[in-house]
């Protein structure tokens, strides 16, 4: 069986968590993200996906292989 590639998103902080929720500050600390404009490659899980949604208007987000 050919292993299947998982494709990978990146994601940048555009936002800062002062004055937000605590699981929105929560949610970018799980995406490997504290400071502004700091950008990790991660795989495209569902469970990522789920942790960008709560976050998108902080983050920035685009799809790489």
């Amino acid at each position: 069986m050919a292993e299947m590639k998982k494709g990978t998103v990146s994601v940048t902080q555009t936002g800062s968590p002062i004055g937000r929720q605590n699981y929105q500050r929560e949610c970018l600390k799980g995406l490997g993200l504290n400071k502004m404009h700091k950008t990790r490659v991660l795989e495209d899980t569902p469970s990522v996906r789920g942790m960008i949604e709560k976050v998108k208007h902080l983050v920035s987000v685009e799809a790489t292989d």
